[in-house]
């Protein structure tokens, strides 16, 4: 995975400090898991054996340093990585592509005789979907950068 965009936000990198990569490992995780608080996932990192594993034997990152990551390394390149996950996913075959939930809802109507209708229209729109998704992923960053300022 390329994660040139995430090292370009940053000046310099400590020797003693957790990489990018690192705390890109820990904030996925930790959304995966429900986890949103800076402190939380401090937490997690000093007691939860899989947020040591993701450290690599480092010291776990203050709230402070999470908080920040997240509001301003992470906000500036997240399209770019999400969109590089979902590519990845795909050529794995984790996901089929053939179905998009944005919301995670799946509703299908036995009455509705269009309801091949659905399929066409989302195979014709792919790109603007994937720019919904996008859009929709940094709103979820900005809520988490909220919750984080609280």
């Amino acid at each position: 995975m390329n994660l040139s965009d995430l090292y370009e936000t940053y000046d310099r990198i400590r020797k003693n400090q957790v990489t990018p990569r690192q705390m890109l490992k820990i904030v996925i995780y930790a959304a995966m898991n429900r986890v949103y608080s800076s402190r939380d996932i401090e937490s997690a990192c000093k007691r939860d054996i899989n947020f040591m594993c993701l450290l690599d034997g480092a010291s776990a990152p203050d709230h402070s340093t999470i908080a920040r990551f997240i509001s301003i390394y992470l906000s500036q390149c997240a399209k770019q990585i999400m969109a590089q996950v979902g590519t990845i996913l795909l050529e794995l075959g984790e996901i089929s592509g053939e179905n998009i939930f944005i919301d995670g809802t799946k509703i299908e109507s036995v009455a509705n005789k269009y309801t091949f209708v659905w399929k066409k229209a989302v195979l014709k729109n792919m790109i603007k979907l994937t720019e919904k998704k996008s859009r929709r992923y940094v709103v979820v960053m900005c809520l988490m950068q909220k919750r984080l300022l609280r």
